[in-house]
């Protein structure tokens, strides 16, 4: 059975429920017809021109984004500008957009579950409860380790060799969390629930400080790296589901796919 893009959907909703998204989220379709038949995937963490080309090369009719095309309300459709731009595109070339961020950052089978099994972290539970939705990961390293083997971690598990770093490296290390993309807000919850460490992306110097007054140390893999390192690993696991359903579709994750912030 080749299933549609509302089978797609429902199957999403079901691993990552839409209405665990943030109230200021657009998780869900961005652009396309429920009723369209959907033979490949491609996923990507941004809905760029670079994943609307690979999906278009691909030949898929799906591009399963993390983030969102349209953030807020759009007043016009300028085609010189982004989002406008892509949703162009992607109407001419026929490719559905759908994300799933927030509601998958929550996920029991999202973003921090999975960057929690990279870093091969047992004993897992929630960082921070927040109404009907849990953020960030917390658990424990099989051994101890020092900040600096950690960051050798990071940087194999994260494939970014520049991370930012603060605290000691003298520290045993035995409870780490993780936080997929901007977890800056949840220092003062992994201090609390006795984390040695935490692993994100984005932090700003006066959230360091604050981590260091703590005795809290930090690894800013980058808002990128962290997710797209997470998202690989739901690929396999929704190309899984996929099958198991016995559905015939196809699903891709676009590996090429760069940071569009760099360092020199």
């Amino acid at each position: 059975m080749v299933p549609k893009l509302k089978d797609i959907l429902n199957n999403l909703d079901e691993i990552a429920p839409f209405s665990k998204a943030e109230e200021w989220d657009n998780s869900g379709l961005q652009v396309g017809s429920p009723e369209q038949e959907i033979k490949k995937i491609l996923i990507a963490l941004d809905p760029t021109v670079s994943a609307l080309k690979k999906a278009r090369s691909i030949n898929a009719q799906l591009l399963l984004t993390h983030h969102p095309l349209i953030f807020t309300p759009i007043s016009q459709l300028d085609q010189k500008h982004y989002p406008s731009n892509i949703i162009f595109e992607a109407i001419n070339k026929k490719i559905a957009v759908v994300s799933a961020h927030t509601n998958l950052d929550v996920s029991p089978k999202g973003i921090n579950h999975m960057l929690a099994e990279l870093f091969d972290l047992h004993d897992t539970e929630i960082l921070k409860e927040d109404i009907n939705t849990g953020l960030g990961r917390i658990g424990y390293l099989n051994k101890p380790a020092k900040l600096s083997q950690m960051i050798e971690m990071a940087k194999r598990v994260l494939e970014n060799e520049k991370i930012r770093v603060t605290g000691l490296n003298e520290k045993d290390i035995r409870k780490v969390a993780i936080v997929g993309g901007s977890g800056g807000g949840l220092i003062s919850a992994a201090s609390q629930k006795g984390a040695e460490l935490l692993i994100t992306g984005d932090i700003s110097h006066h959230q360091a400080l604050e981590a260091e007054a703590l005795g809290l140390a930090l690894i800013d893999g980058g808002h990128f790296h962290t997710e797209k390192a997470a998202l690989r690993l739901f690929a396999d696991f929704f190309r899984k589901e996929i099958e198991n359903r016995g559905w015939n579709a196809i699903v891709e994750f676009y590996e090429d796919e760069k940071s569009v912030i760099r360092c020199k």
